[in-house]
């Protein structure tokens, strides 16, 4: 995105990253924008010599001595809270692509963020679409949310098969290109699960009045259902380009030149998800229902089942 605006009147300047373990990206990053501050949060013993900051303290650093207007935080799992709380803590506008961060401690960040007056932005696409249409039409009139789900790799494969599948063939994702946590998640749909916490707490609406539909093609991100009954929905390509820059721009719209939805001869198919093959988005409502501590362990259990399917202990 930032590549993308270098031409454009609205210019968007990186003033500082953080990288976990990829010492080649992080080297390449410093190189292409050599007055952005760089935070290495993973091992010090190689941590490039580029870098500015590293180890424990790093980000905290990071959020603390850039004049950054918006952080996007996109790290993986419970460990992106801690970086959620720091960005609203320095009192910076917080673009929230780690639904984890919400899932456990949505309550202390949504007081941070009304104390130091920031902006919670959510990047997740169906999120993303929620939160533009409600931005538009105004909570009020919400009378159901629906967010949708591609299916993952599995979505049509025999049930009698699925304990057969491997970790390699859970991260084939039919739409996205994604991390292998995620992707394990999407397969199980425990992501999913993230996600309906997450519209839950954002959008304040109870579990029951959020509904979340198999749609393979992945055009409709969400719809909102109105007390009127009408349906509006956001559509567009799967490009996560477009939420991305709808958060960087809030509250502006800018021009896109991506993720442009053609629907003339499009099928557009959305199904109801069946507990047998998507068990985990049943225990997500579950956690809801008995509160957030509940969420809280469902979001530990799924990521050490995710780490040890990886790892081949479990299938």
């Amino acid at each position: 995105m930032i590549r993308k605006s270098a031409d454009s009147e609205k210019k968007l300047e990186l003033v500082g990253f953080s990288i976990h373990s990829n010492s080649i990206a992080a080297a390449k990053l410093k190189r292409e924008f050599p007055q952005a501050k760089g935070a290495w949060t993973g091992y010090t013993s190689i941590a490039p010599k580029e870098m500015d900051w590293n180890g424990i303290d790093a980000i905290s650093h990071l959020l603390s001595e850039t004049e950054a207007e918006i952080v996007v935080n996109g790290i993986a799992g419970a460990s992106g809270l801690s970086a959620s709380i720091l960005a609203l803590q320095n009192g910076k506008n917080l673009a929230l692509a780690n639904k984890e961060s919400i899932v456990m401690g949505y309550r202390l960040l949504k007081s941070i963020a009304q104390e130091n007056r920031c902006q919670i932005i959510p990047v997740d696409s169906e999120h993303a679409g929620i939160f533009q249409i409600v931005q538009r039409f105004g909570k009020s009139i919400v009378s159901e949310l629906i967010i949708t789900a591609s299916g993952g790799p599995f979505y049509s494969l025999p049930l009698e098969l699925l304990d057969t599948v491997t970790a390699d063939e859970a991260c084939k994702h039919p739409i996205w290109q994604m991390g292998r946590k995620i992707s394990i998640d999407s397969a199980t749909m425990a992501n999913k699960g993230l996600e309906l916490i997450e519209a839950s707490r954002l959008f304040d609406m109870p579990q029951e009045q959020i509904k979340v539909l198999i749609h393979p093609q992945s055009y409709v991100h969400a719809m909102v259902r109105t007390i009127e009954g009408a349906i509006f929905a956001q559509i567009s390509k799967p490009d996560m380009r477009l939420p991305i820059q709808m958060a960087l721009y809030w509250p502006e719209s800018v021009q896109a030149s991506f993720g442009f939805a053609d629907l003339a001869g499009m099928s557009l198919d959305f199904y109801e998800p069946t507990q047998d093959r998507y068990p985990m988005l049943w225990i997500a409502r579950q956690a809801i229902d008995e509160g957030e501590a509940q969420c809280i362990v469902f979001n530990a259990a799924n990521e050490i089942a995710v780490e040890c399917f990886d790892n081949g202990k479990i299938r």
